[in-house]
């Protein structure tokens, strides 16, 4: 077949067909890219019920075993992602805890991959999430931006095909909220600690009143019912303690080996590292362990191979002033001597510290807040150390103070085994410190005082000018010579903070009951 010459005319034709055809391409494919994608169902029907009407009914008689609402101030919570008849109690007690009436800007759900593993973490920001319950927005907007201004967020579809650990959340957090609200679905596919420290410093300035944060984890998987039970609470007084590096070193720990059937402390642990990452060093934060059971404490478990569920929140605290704004009684009191001393016992003697079980304690030993522990023997000083940051629970300070003052005290040796029947031990709760302009603001016997100049710094307990019988100008002379070491006046040109103790001791204690 011949082909004739093409005129200028029929070019000029073709190649405008041609272009608006590729324009007409590219606008369909801008289009597709801009349609939503919503992500389906993956685990209905398996992890929970696929009919809405039977899911209300689960989720609702779920609600009447779950704890009530505990607080107002929640800004995040820890919450398993089992199947609703393992788990869905303990996930109900965590999102009882959510204001149902408040009107968050955000909800972020992070949660760790269970199938693929990738670099970073992968957002979903193509589309919503669907359940038998309805539409759950998300956030693309917000999704996208995260992804475009930083390196280790990215959509990863594979990363959220078939993750349940989301999904799970999403209806009881549907049945929950009365007002509408928006997610942010998070995923981490890495296994990086560098990682989740990068993502807690991206994400943490949306830890606030105005966004819920929802971290998707079970714990122990497999191991027996009583192990299982241990290990759990451990792995919570980490969370709790608001440590990364501590929760790092417990479900780490060389002593998992030794536990039978143990695949994993916690399948969500970069997710719980990540929040743990954004909150450490904030003293207006406070976790609280609410609930523990375990796949066991069910009709459909099995006690020899079981994995635990912990509810844990974190909310915002009131912040303190420099009065003491609570007040122990004779338990609370028996509670901390009582750590204490077991404490220093078991420390001297085998180098361990003996497990704390927080649930048994009042709120008032779960507050956050600084303390001293003295040791006396035969009514002379044995050692003495002390806490001033509010960023551990009561309980915590009394019992890592006490292996300081019998061990770490430098003025003393550490305490040998046969003085044990003679050392008295004796707790200072602390106020925070206040910095004072004056020191006519110091009452003797009420405060205590902190001195510091440069890198030196000295202290003395409100109760040392009481025993002492010292002015003040002796109080303050004293403490900046023989506490601080910046001479007799050194004092007049230091910065000064007072504080206030609540003092009680094994001798009174005794009295008194």
């Amino acid at each position: 077949m011949a082909y004739g010459k093409l005129s200028y005319t029929g070019l000029f034709i073709l190649m405008t067909f041609f272009t608006n055809c590729s324009a007409q391409d590219r606008n369909m494919e801008k289009d597709s890219k801009q349609q939503l994608l919503n992500r389906q169902p993956a685990v209905a029907g398996q992890f929970y019920p696929a009919d809405s009407t039977e899911l209300r009914k689960m989720i609702r008689e779920l609600s009447g075993k779950a704890l009530p609402q505990k607080t107002d101030n929640v800004l995040a919570v820890i919450s398993p992602h089992a199947g609703y008849v393992y788990s869905g109690e303990v996930s109900v007690t965590s999102f009882n805890q959510i204001d149902p009436n408040k009107k968050y800007d955000n909800i972020f759900i992070i949660a760790s991959s269970h199938r693929a593993y990738f670099q970073g973490a992968s957002i979903y920001s193509i589309g919503n999430y669907e359940t038998p319950l309805g539409e759950v927005k998300v956030n693309i907007e917000l999704a996208q931006k995260l992804i475009d201004d930083n390196k280790i967020f990215s959509y990863v579809p594979k990363a959220h095909i078939g993750e349940h650990s989301i999904e799970v959340q999403l209806p009881l957090l549907q049945y929950r909220m009365k007002v509408p609200f928006q997610i942010v679905p998070i995923v981490i596919g890495t296994q990086s600690v560098g990682d989740c420290k990068k993502m807690a410093g991206i994400l943490r300035p949306f830890l606030n009143e105005k966004n819920l944060f929802i971290i998707s984890s079970d714990f122990s998987h497999y191991p027996s019912y009583e192990d299982a039970v241990k290990l759990d609470k451990k792995t919570a007084l980490a969370i709790i303690s608001n440590d990364p590096e501590a929760f790092l070193q417990e479900i780490q720990s060389p002593a998992n080996s030794g536990v039978p059937e143990l695949a994993t402390r916690a399948c969500g642990w970069t997710s719980i590292l990540t929040l743990l990452y954004m909150t450490e060093n904030r003293n207006d934060i406070e976790y609280k362990l609410l609930q523990y059971k375990n796949s066991g404490d069910t009709e459909f478990g099995d006690k020899r191979r079981v994995v635990g569920y912990n509810s844990i929140i974190l909310e915002k605290t009131i912040k303190t002033t420099n009065k003491m704004n609570f007040i122990l009684d004779q338990k609370d009191k028996r509670d901390l001597l009582d750590i204490a001393r077991a404490t220093v016992e078991q420390y001297v003697k085998t180098g361990t510290v003996p497990e704390l079980y927080p649930d048994v304690y009042s709120d008032n030993l779960k507050v956050k807040t600084g303390a001293f522990v003295t040791l006396n023997e035969n009514r002379k000083l044995r050692g003495c150390i002390g806490h001033f940051e509010a960023d551990k629970p009561l309980y915590q300070i009394v019992q890592d103070m006490a292996v300081a003052a019998a061990t770490q005290d430098p003025r003393f040796q550490p305490v040998d085994k046969r003085e044990l029947d003679d050392i008295e031990i004796e707790i200072s709760v602390l106020t925070p410190m206040k910095k004072i302009d004056s020191v006519d603001e110091i009452e003797l016997g009420r405060d205590g005082i902190y001195i510091k100049k440069g890198f030196r710094a000295g202290t003395f307990l409100p109760q040392v000018a009481t025993e002492t019988g010292w002015n003040l100008e002796q109080f303050l002379g004293h403490c900046a010579r023989d506490k601080a070491g910046i001479g007799w006046e050194g004092w007049k040109d230091a910065d000064i903070y007072t504080y206030q103790a609540l003092v009680f001791g094994e001798d009174e204690l005794e009295e008194n009951e």
